[in-house]
């Protein structure tokens, strides 16, 4: 493994933090940065390079906060590599975003376009999301469905889609792609 880039990370840890520190988790007072936060961490937890692990702490600032413009900006601080990779794990930058379905399954579809340090970002996004779900379907039971756009059935249709080409096309993270069908898999108790 390369040798791990601690001050550019710390340059992307401090200008995540800036674009995302008014910024709250859907029904919450939890600041969205700690998502963040949680998927970069969980990259470096799998041997994730510094490139990968910065690319998680940007994955949906281009989505979230500024769009084209970010990239562009993001691409001149981080490089194109970070660059490539948020933009793969970007929904989209039209505003207002299209319907979340179309969304979700153009994402699902271009699963096998995306390279694999994207795959590797995008399975910690979605798995550090289905945790959070989890646990907060724990402290506020059925009321967890009100924060989002989609049913809790279109909720588990998307995650365990995802699974499904996770498993067929990211390769080397067998594990954390079990643990991330343990998380679906409880998802599915939770909703039938």
């Amino acid at each position: 493994m390369k040798k791990f880039d601690l001050d550019k990370y710390l340059e992307a840890y401090v200008y995540s933090y800036k674009l995302h520190k008014k910024q709250m988790r859907k029904g919450s007072n939890i600041p969205y940065f700690t998502h963040l936060s949680s998927v970069s961490n969980l990259i470096i937890e799998n041997n994730g390079t510094t490139t990968q692990a910065i690319a998680g702490l940007l994955h949906d600032a281009v989505e979230d906060q500024g769009g084209a413009k970010t990239l562009a900006i993001i691409k001149r601080k981080f490089g194109p590599k970070v660059a490539k990779i948020v933009d793969q794990c970007s929904d989209t930058t039209i505003e207002p975003k299209p319907p979340w379905k179309a969304l979700k399954i153009k994402y699902i579809q271009n699963i096998k376009n995306k390279t694999q340090n994207t795959l590797l970002v995008s399975l910690c996004d979605k798995y550090h999301n289905a945790s959070c779900i989890l646990s907060d379907y724990q402290k506020v039971g059925e009321e967890i469905w009100d924060r989002f756009t989609a049913s809790k059935q279109e909720t588990f249709w998307y995650y365990e889609s995802l699974y499904k080409e996770f498993k067929r096309y990211l390769k080397n993270h067998p594990e954390l792609i079990k643990a991330y069908k343990n998380k679906v898999d409880e998802m599915k108790r939770i909703i039938t």
